[in-house]
């Protein structure tokens, strides 16, 4: 019981994580996060132990458990692994599966988005267009691993300051032609698109992440600030 309430815990801060409410080098509060989650403290060091195995939280003795912070490597790690999964995925995907429904849910839900101006809901609407292709394999495995490359990668996302908003909005159109093109059958045509897309947001990234400065991968000082997240934002939106 305690170990699933331990992966129920690690599964809601890694949302918050992916939905970019916890952001790279915050630092998390045990006691705060744990009255947060309603979980005991014993329970919130087992999802911490989770995390920081996963990547996506840091753990330095006598500065507690803070989120990580990606470096330019982790995002070259992280597009090699994309690329592997996405592309073959996509390739061989059915337009009738149930994952081409959440890809074309996160293209209008990301239009929507951008009408509003609200790029944290089309950063979150492009994770899922990205879940929504793995889906498509049919495996609950491959399901794990994406959903840590998507955390990992919103970690990216998260340092990109001002620079989110143009980020994002040049592949909302991207993913509406790319899904166009795949529930059109040319699934392969599709494949095609996603790498090319994958290496073009990957430079992207690459750029804005170098102009914002990230430390060395041995450097995972967290902020000065001890910020942790409201009980409200322990629901996914």
């Amino acid at each position: 019981m305690t170990a699933d309430r331990a992966e129920r815990s690690a599964d809601a801060i890694r949302e918050l994580i992916v939905t970019g409410r916890l952001t790279p080098g915050q630092r998390l509060s045990e006691q705060s996060v744990s009255e947060s989650l309603d979980v005991s403290r014993n329970t919130l060091r087992e999802a911490f132990r989770i995390l920081v195995h996963e990547g996506l939280l840091v753990r330095r003795p006598n500065a507690g458990v803070a989120v990580a912070r990606p470096t330019l490597a982790d995002v070259v790690d992280i597009y090699r692994v994309r690329r592997l999964i996405e592309v073959p995925v996509l390739a061989a995907g059915d337009p009738a599966h149930p994952g081409a429904r959440t890809m074309r849910d996160a293209v209008d839900a990301a239009l929507a988005a951008r009408l509003g101006g609200d790029w944290r809901d089309i950063a979150a609407a492009n994770m899922r267009f990205h879940s929504g292709i793995v889906a498509l394999a049919g495996s609950a495995r491959l399901d794990r691993v994406h959903a840590n490359l998507s955390a990992e990668l919103r970690l990216s996302f998260g340092l990109l300051g001002d620079d989110d908003g143009a980020f994002f909005d040049g592949f909302v159109d991207r993913n509406a032609g790319l899904l166009r093109r795949f529930l059109a059958g040319d699934a392969d045509g599709a494949a095609a698109d996603l790498n090319r897309y994958l290496t073009d947001s990957e430079r992207l990234l690459q750029d804005m992440v170098d102009r914002a400065g990230t430390p060395r991968a041995a450097d995972t000082t967290p902020r000065a600030a001890d910020t942790t997240p409201r009980a409200a934002d322990t629901v996914s939106p």
